[in-house]
């Protein structure tokens, strides 16, 4: 195996780009993905990083900006959250067969160029590491999550005290039951005494990964966004210099792979989805910053249409993980009143529930409604929300022993404190009663207006 090939190496991060964003991007890449109101705009942000293109392939990094400490005269004592599974191979056989068949069959017809030549050579070399691992968790996803364990264990060192109970749950799918072994295996590896209960079932799947119904599913299959995201693919890919830079005649572009726009397309999601592996091949620099810039506009505005609070599909699509916040709400009622009980409920499942679960707790800009999407970017950008490994995390407090005072809580969105739509004079902390009272209540409204066909 040359050394072009995917390299497992467990505990390194010194591989390609990987190195460069842990040097001194780390805090800008840190600082784009967290702050809900930016100086800088997207075309900017991914100028200074392209890797922020990837959107949902975007990798995990480990936060720097220091947590609030705990209120006076509180400690934490429960974590509940949902976590998206780590970085991944892409799911399907598509994703690299097609733009490889297209690259040797031009290579039989002496179509490449020198540079498309050392693509297809590339492409060749790396698609041997991906035979029968489509979709699974690769060791950088592993590493996201034991990060993220770590560090939950390190931030609330109470939460995990004594002999404390973690419920854990994933979806059905492997890569999601690797990141919650991962996770665990910190809170273990911290507190031996941790009473842990690992679960994974189809039973789970109607909160874990709900999908579509009702109303949800008429605006998602909607015209609309259909329409929409048909318009920004073609406002948005010009395939025309990339397609130069692979193929030697432009004629054959036109006629043999309809003007190079679906392969464009198709390397784009290869070239974003490489910071998910430990290797030194990249694809990334084949695109300018404009290209990549366009191709993500078209994601952010697919996934704002699809998962988010779009005015253009009723602004409904946020609620298809109503039944997953009132697991959390259901569930942390029967922890709250314990007094000497401490403990976390943990979730794992995909970043198409941890979005629209952002977006329907109206976390910092995850709310907005945005009415031109060609505006879409300057206040909503997907990046911000659900790279791999995404996590919403829900911190309650409560009163030290002997003391009074009300249950509060944090929100964590990948680790950094979040705004709630809900009054407060002590951010991050929010009371637990008025957090449940607004959520109840919007969960309700909907219900009633939109009764659930399930």
């Amino acid at each position: 195996m040359t050394n072009k090939i995917l390299r497992i190496e467990r505990n390194k991060f010194n591989h390609g780009w990987l190195n460069f964003l842990e040097s001194a991007t780390l805090c800008l890449l840190l600082s784009v993905v967290s702050t809900p109101l930016q100086a800088q705009t997207a075309r900017e942000e991914i100028r200074q990083i392209p890797q922020l293109s990837a959107s949902n392939y975007l990798a995990y990094r480990e936060p720097v900006k220091p947590l609030t400490k705990s209120p006076k005269g509180y400690e934490p004592f429960y974590i509940t959250h949902y976590a998206r599974h780590g970085s991944r191979w892409l799911i399907a056989p598509g994703d690299y067969d097609n733009p490889l068949r297209t690259l040797r069959n031009a290579a039989a017809g002496n179509k490449l160029t020198v540079q498309g030549q050392k693509v297809l050579s590339d492409l060749e070399e790396f698609y041997k590491t991906t035979r029968k691992r489509l979709g699974e968790l690769t060791t950088v996803g592993e590493r996201q999550h034991h990060g993220i364990g770590k560090r939950m264990t390190q931030h609330f060192p109470e939460v995990f005290k004594g002999t404390p109970s973690v419920d854990a749950r994933s979806t059905v799918v492997i890569r999601c039951i690797l990141s919650m072994t991962a996770e665990c295996e910190e809170i273990m590896a911290y507190n031996p005494k941790t009473q842990i209960h690992n679960d994974v079932s189809e039973s789970f799947q109607y909160y874990l990964n709900r999908r579509w119904d009702g109303e949800v599913r008429r605006q998602g299959n909607s015209r609309v966004r259909a329409e929409e995201v048909f318009k920004a693919r073609l406002r948005y890919t010009h395939p025309e210099r990339f397609s130069s830079i692979i193929f030697n005649d432009e004629q054959y572009v036109k006629d043999s792979l309809n003007g190079g726009g679906i392969f464009m397309n198709q390397m784009f999601d290869i070239a974003t989805n490489m910071q998910s592996h430990d290797s030194d091949i990249s694809f990334i620099e084949l695109f300018t910053n404009d290209e990549l810039y366009d191709l993500w506009k078209i994601k952010n505005i697919d996934w704002y249409l699809g998962y988010g609070p779009a005015p253009q599909t009723g602004g409904v699509m946020p609620y298809s993980q109503s039944v997953l916040l009132r697991n959390i709400i259901e569930t942390a009622d029967t922890v709250v009143d314990k007094k000497e009980w401490n403990g976390a409920t943990l979730r794992f499942g995909h970043e198409v529930c941890v979005m629209p679960l952002a977006c329907l707790l109206e976390l910092d800009s995850c709310g907005r409604q945005v009415h031109d999407l060609e505006k879409l970017d300057e206040q909503w950008v997907n990046y911000r929300i659900y790279p791999m490994a995404s996590n919403i995390q829900i911190v309650f407090y409560r009163p030290l022993k002997g003391k009074d005072g009300d249950i509060l809580l944090k929100v964590l969105l990948n680790e950094h404190e979040a705004t709630l739509p809900i009054h407060t004079d002590s951010f991050p902390y929010y009371r637990w009663d008025d957090f449940r009272k607004y959520f109840v209540k919007k969960l309700d409204d909907f219900d009633s207006k939109y009764p659930s066909e399930s």
